[in-house]
């Protein structure tokens, strides 16, 4: 029985609803962990928090931060808007607008003084808020927008590229304002990366050798599924010398589990070995964002 589509205008609704939870979870990290240990998170948030550093220690001049990240974030939405999606660039400056606004009107609060403590766990947070976002094809901008525009360039995942960007936002800030906060702020950010390389999996692949007596349904299961195809190998096996079909292909790895549930259910003798792809070149179907 083939299953309904949902109505896209639902999906859109559900969409924003993750976009603005992203958007409070963010705003209230900022206002309790990032604040509170004088942090600055990386990205356009953090290139915000660092000038509004700037204006007040030199300038004296209190700024707020929603007018700046919308003006910083305006580059990285026009890449969004020309390579990657509408709907997608939409949904993402929603999250910046979001954002900007919760972060200026919600209270501060403080869970605990502890620097290190600080930065693990709202580099983990931040990193969840993002993933959040990334789940329903959107980004909470700046250097993200940079990482999703080069992943469905390239193919791969470069969500490490805000990383290294972020590196040099934080360099300025150390020379500015003392090296303690910033290499505080460098484990933060290494948290909020390895959140995401752990939980978004889109851009990373896997490759399936599937061991079958039934190779046309298992490659068919895959096309038809996954829009992605498979090459029938011939095979022997060791201990009783039979002939045996298998099945290579190569998936994206958040879709490795659920190709491995499905071949189990039409060859449930099947043997399945998934590995890790370091690097892919040819054609490989990608679902596209809107």
């Amino acid at each position: 029985m083939k299953k309904e589509k949902l109505d896209p205008r639902n999906n859109l609704i559900v969409r924003i609803l993750a976009v603005s939870l992203a958007s409070l979870i963010m705003a209230l990290n900022i206002n309790t962990f990032v604040h509170t240990g004088g942090l600055l998170p990386g990205g356009a948030s953090g290139l915000t928090l660092l000038l509004q550093e700037v204006f007040l220690k030199f300038l004296g001049i209190t700024i707020p931060y929603t007018p700046i990240n919308i003006l910083i974030n305006a580059f990285p939405v026009y890449i969004g808007f020309r390579f990657i999606g509408k709907k997608f660039t939409f949904l993402s400056c929603w999250m910046i607008v979001l954002t900007g606004i919760l972060t200026d009107v919600l209270p501060s609060y403080v869970i605990t003084q502890d620097t290190l403590l600080i930065s693990i766990f709202g580099g983990i947070i931040n990193g969840f808020a993002i993933c959040l976002c990334l789940f329903v094809d959107a980004t909470s901008g700046g250097t993200d927008f940079i990482a999703m525009y080069l992943s469905e360039k390239n193919g791969i995942d470069s969500f490490h590229v805000p990383l290294i960007i972020n590196a040099v936002i934080l360099t300025a800030a150390g020379f500015l304002f003392g090296w303690d906060k910033a290499l505080y702020s460098i484990i933060f950010q290494y948290a909020t990366t390895a959140v995401i390389r752990v939980l978004y999996r889109k851009y990373q692949r896997a490759t399936l050798f599937v061991v079958t007596d039934k190779p046309s349904e298992v490659a068919d299961l895959i096309y038809k599924n996954f829009n992605h195809g498979a090459t029938v190998l011939e095979g022997e096996g060791s201990y009783e010398h039979t002939e045996k079909k298998v099945i290579y292909s190569v998936v994206s790895s958040a879709e490795s589990g659920k190709v491995t549930q499905m071949v189990k259910e039409v060859d449930p003798h099947a043997f399945v070995n998934v590995i890790k792809t370091e690097r892919l070149l040819g054609n490989f179907y990608k679902r596209p964002t809107d």
